[in-house]
């Protein structure tokens, strides 16, 4: 048995139990598991750094279940787990390490949760409780999409070049740890930069980073450039008016993106398509109903839409679903309109939030309008969605300019509109 130091401080405290659990893979139907090694690591949530960990064989009640299919799984044999202690030698230290935190791991809640249950129930003693769950499994194909195949660990850790999976706890802990890092770094940037990191053109490698730092400069727009996008998109060579956008010359191809990946992103003509449209009346306010990953509500507005920009979305929609199904993607389209019967049809805009400190904020830019026609921008210094819904109600009007999203995560694909800029008008 391995055992390191400082490693279960008390149930209270507020480190995240990374954890992973090797099993002896049953032999036939309706046969059961059986614990072979738990592996723990305990993460500062802050710093993401390992503060402590724990690692044990575990000797089951029936060496002979462990089988030969087992033994190429995991690579632990009956020799192996001869001298090591039984589950109910070491069920306090588990216990101690995983109640009362919030667990974490691959693939935790489809089967780990349910052997650490089991093993419990087993030796009769109830089974530690988690304070919360994150299972990077659905979280990572939900948040990073599927541009690492089938999101196992294995194929993320090839992804990252991290090496071959060893399939043992301690080890495949640690590996998830770092799985999670590079993900979370690949997303922050691209979230950072997406007009850069989508552009074939501007790949450096080996340059200055002052060379970089130019650049970023040179491609941010100036206040005057940013005024004329408030004040009306007509001669914005990025947003664009229903009226200016041809059907004919939208589509989805499949560009490169950051490090081999690739995704599929709206064109029109040969840029990526941004739209904007005035007076869109709201037809449902803002919503605390569902929350992401982080807890954080997702925000959304639903406003009424034009014919005119209706049928340029429903060639975004057409052109987007063929291109993903010729990718190979098996998941379910979700149409991008919603139209029921004779009402009009409506569309969702997303209003994005980014973390800021320990709190988040909006990434939309809000703006209000007077009805004399002045415009001032609205400083929102935490998420509070009872404002935001006072501020959007349904049947007020406001300027949309946002831009399409195609996502493709647990099963289901489509496209979503992000808004970038939002300009209500205080009357209605």
């Amino acid at each position: 048995m391995e055992v390191e130091k400082n490693s279960a401080p008390d149930s209270g405290a507020t480190e995240i139990a990374f954890f992973d659990v090797e099993t002896t893979v049953p032999s036939s139907r309706g046969s059961g598991y059986a614990l072979l090694e738990f592996g723990a690591v305990l993460v500062c949530p802050r710093r993401l750094v390992e503060v402590g960990s724990y690692s044990t064989l575990i000797r089951p009640a029936d060496p002979s279940a462990i089988s030969a299919a087992s033994v190429r799984c995991n690579g632990i044999t009956p020799d192996v787990i001869a001298n090591a202690p039984s589950f109910g030698d070491v069920a306090d230290t588990v216990f101690a390490i995983l109640h009362g935190r919030v667990w974490a791991g691959h693939n935790i809640i489809r089967f780990d949760c349910l052997r650490i249950r089991e093993a419990f129930a087993e030796i009769g003693r109830p089974p530690p409780e988690p304070k919360g769950m994150i299972d990077t499994l659905p979280l990572l194909t939900q948040r990073f999409g599927r541009r690492a195949g089938d999101m196992k660990m294995a194929s993320l850790a090839t992804y990252f070049g991290l090496g071959q999976q060893k399939h043992r706890s301690i080890d495949d802990v640690r590996m998830n740890l770092e799985v999670v890092k590079y993900c979370a770094t690949v997303l922050f940037l691209e979230a950072s930069l997406p007009d850069i990191l989508s552009v074939n053109s501007l790949v450096y490698e080996n340059r200055d980073s002052s060379e970089l730092v130019a650049h970023i400069d040179g491609m941010k727009l100036d206040c005057a450039q940013t005024d004329a996008l408030i004040e009306g998109c007509s001669g914005s060579s990025r947003f664009l008016e229903p009226h200016e956008v041809s059907s004919k010359h939208i589509s989805a191809p499949i560009i490169p993106f950051y490090q081999s990946g690739r995704r599929i992103v709206i064109h029109h003509k040969d840029s990526p398509l941004q739209l904007c449209c005035m007076g869109l009346r709201i037809h449902f306010g803002v919503s605390a109903k569902f929350v992401d990953t982080a807890g954080r509500p997702k925000l959304n507005i639903v406003v009424d839409i034009p014919e005119s920009l209706c049928n340029i979305l429903d060639e975004c929609d057409k052109q987007a679903q063929k291109t993903s199904q010729e990718s190979g993607s098996t998941s379910l389209w979700r149409a991008l309109i919603r139209k029921d019967g004779s009402l009009r049809p409506t569309m969702r805009l997303r209003i994005p939030t980014t973390t800021n400190g320990d709190s988040a904020i909006y990434s939309t830019e809000i703006y209000q309008k007077e009805q004399a026609g002045n415009i001032q921008k609205l400083v929102f210094t935490k998420l509070d969605v009872a404002e935001l819904d006072s501020l959007f109600i349904p049947g007020s009007v406001l300027d949309a300019f946002f831009c399409p999203e195609l996502y493709d995560y647990q099963q289901n694909a489509g496209i979503r509109l992000v808004a970038k800029r939002l300009i209500h008008s205080k009357w209605h």
